[in-house]
C-alpha cells in the first residue's frame, strides 16, 4: 500500500483506553504517512474534534473497566454526529458482536473493526474512509463556494486597480492566520466581501462563516443573539437556542458595524475576546467557543475612544490587523470590471437580453463619484436592468444624474433622491457613525437601518 507524502498527511484521531494499543496504532499509522493525534477517554475525544476536524476518527467502543456492552462508543458516535454530521468515525472493539456492530452503522459509523485487528484490513479500511471523507468535504467546500456565489454575488471580490493592491495583499498574508482583523472603509466598500474572501483564505474555510450586524442588535437583545438562550429565559424563549457565538464555533464571525456597541455590552463581548467563554442568557453553564474574530466599521474607533464611547482594551483585542478599505472614486480602474459583474448577474436573474452598456453609460459611470461606493453601483445597474427598455444600457437607464451635483437640482429631484442624500450628508458629518446619524436625523435605529438598506448605503 502506497505511503502518504508528508507535505499534507490525512489526519486520524484514535480513542482506546489501552496505552499499549494506541502505541501500537500510531507506529503503523505513523509509518503510512498518517498524521495520527491520539488520546483515552470518550471526553477527550470531543476535545480534540471541536478544535480540529480530522479526515478519519478510530474509536473503541469501551472505555471503562469491565465493561463490555460498547454503550460508551455508541454514545460518543451520537455526541460526534451530533456536532458534525459530516464526521467519518471507523469504531473497533475487543467484544464484536453483530448487536453492536449494526448498532454502530445505524447510528452513522462507516466501518466496524475488530480486535486484535489485522493489519492490512485496517489499513485499507483507513483508506478508503480517508478518501471518502476527502472527496465529502471538497463536495461541501464546491456547494459552499457555489451556495455564495448564487447569493447575490456577495463573495465576489472584483479588483485590479493600485488602490485595492494593498487590500488583496494583505488578504493574503493574514488570511491564513488566525488573527483578529478590523476593516474599515465607508458604507458600501465591500467590507463584508473581503471578510468572506479572509475567511476562505484561512485553515477555518470549511468551518462556518457566520454574520452579526452589531448595528441591528437593540439593547434587549444583544446577549440573545450573540450568546444565545436556554428555554424560558424570557417571554419568548420557547426553546434552547444557540447564539451566534456557538455556531461559529471553529469558523469565523463577522461583525459589521462594531462601532455601534453600547458601552455596556462592549465588557460583555470583551470577556469574550479574551477567554473564549460565555454562558447563554438565563444559565448558569460556561460554555467555550473556538471563533476567529472579524470586525467591520464606518467609523473612526480613535475618536471614539478619545470621547469615551469605545473601550481602548476592546479595540485593541480586534485590531490585531487594521484593513483599509478604498472608497469606489479612488478604485476608477475598478468601475467598469464591476458593473460588467453586475450586469451579467442582473441580467441573468431577471432573464433580460442586454449586450451591455452603450458607450455614453460608461462614460457616466466613470464621472460619477458613488457616494455609495460598491453596495450603489450594484443597485444603479439592477435598476438600469429593469429600467431598460432595449438590448443596450444608456445614462437615462443608471439615473445618476441627482448624485453629481444634488444640491443645484433639488427642485427636480424625488422626495426619496433627497432622503437619500440627506442621509449620506449626514453620515458624512458625524464620521459615519450610525447611532449619531440616527439622532441627528431624528430616526430610531431600526426605522434608520431599514432606510440604509434600501437606499443601497
Amino acid at each position: 500500500m502506497a505511503k502518504h507524502p508528508p507535505s499534507n498527511p490525512p489526519s486520524i484521531l484514535v480513542a482506546d483506553d489501552q496505552d499499549d494499543v494506541l502505541k501500537s496504532l500510531r507506529l503503523l499509522l505513523k509509518g503510512e504517512g498518517y498524521d495520527v493525534v491520539c488520546v483515552d477517554s470518550p471526553e477527550k475525544v470531543l476535545k480534540r474534534f471541536k478544535k480540529r476536524s480530522f479526515d478519519v476518527i478510530l474509536i473503541d467502543l469501551n472505555y471503562t473497566r469491565d465493561t463490555t456492552s460498547g454503550q460508551e462508543g455508541l454514545d460518543l458516535i451520537r455526541d460526534l454526529l451530533g456536532y458534525d454530521e459530516s464526521a467519518t468515525i471507523v469504531v473497533m472493539t475487543a467484544w464484536a458482536t453483530i448487536e453492536v456492530a449494526v448498532e454502530a452503522m445505524r447510528l452513522g459509523a462507516r466501518d466496524f473493526v475488530q480486535k486484535p485487528w489485522d493489519n492490512a484490513r485496517l489499513l485499507t479500511i483507513l483508506s478508503t474512509q480517508v478518501a471518502l471523507s476527502c472527496a465529502l468535504r471538497k463536495g461541501d467546500r464546491l456547494e459552499n463556494e457555489n451556495r455564495l456565489l448564487r447569493e447575490q454575488g456577495k463573495s465576489s471580490l472584483l479588483a485590479d486597480s493600485r488602490a485595492m493592491q494593498p487590500v488583496l495583499d494583505m488578504i493574503d498574508r493574514v488570511g491564513p492566520s488566525d488573527a483578529n482583523v478590523l476593516i474599515t472603509g465607508e458604507n458600501g466598500t465591500g467590507k463584508g466581501v473581503v471578510a468572506q474572501a479572509l475567511h476562505r483564505r484561512s485553515d477555518r474555510s470549511d468551518r462556518p462563516f457566520i454574520t452579526v450586524n452589531m448595528g441591528g442588535l437593540s439593547a434587549g437583545v444583544f446577549e440573545s443573539e450573540l450568546f444565545g438562550h436556554v428555554k424560558g429565559a424570557f417571554t419568548d424563549a420557547k426553546s434552547d437556542r444557540a447564539g451566534r457565538f456557538e455556531l461559529a464555533d471553529g469558523g469565523t464571525l463577522f461583525m459589521d458595524e462594531i462601532g455601534n456597541i453600547p458601552m455596556e455590552q462592549q465588557s460583555k463581548l470583551l470577556r469574550l475576546l479574551e477567554t473564549g467563554e460565555f454562558e447563554r442568557v438565563g444559565s448558569s453553564r460556561t460554555l467555550q467557543a473556538d471563533v476567529r474574530i472579524l470586525t467591520a466599521t464606518n467609523s473612526d474607533l480613535n475618536k471614539s475612544v478619545d470621547d469615551g464611547s469605545f473601550r481602548q482594551d476592546l479595540l485593541y483585542r480586534l485590531n490585531t490587523i487594521h484593513l483599509h478599505l478604498p472608497p469606489l472614486r479612488e478604485r476608477g480602474e475598478d468601475v467598469q470590471l464591476l458593473a460588467e459583474f453586475f450586469l451579467e448577474r442582473h441580467r441573468e436573474k431577471y432573464r433580460k437580453s442586454i449586450i451591455g452598456f452603450g458607450a455614453a453609460a460608461l462614460k457616466c459611470l466613470q464621472t460619477y463619484d458613488w457616494p455609495g461606493n460598491v453596495r450603489e453601483l450594484d443597485h444603479a445597474v439592477e435598476r438600469s436592468v429593469l429600467l431598460t427598455r432595449g438590448s443596450e444600457i444608456h445614462p437615462e437607464d443608471l439615473n445618476l444624474r441627482a448624485g453629481r451635483n444634488p444640491t443645484a437640482n433639488l427642485d427636480e429631484m424625488s422626495l426619496e433622491d433627497v432622503e437619500k442624500y440627506l442621509i449620506q450628508r449626514t453620515l458624512t458629518r458625524h464620521g459615519g457613525n450610525a447611532t449619531r446619524t440616527a439622532e441627528a436625523l431624528g430616526l430610531s435605529r431600526s426605522a434608520f437601518y431599514r432606510r440604509l438598506q434600501r437606499f443601497g448605503l
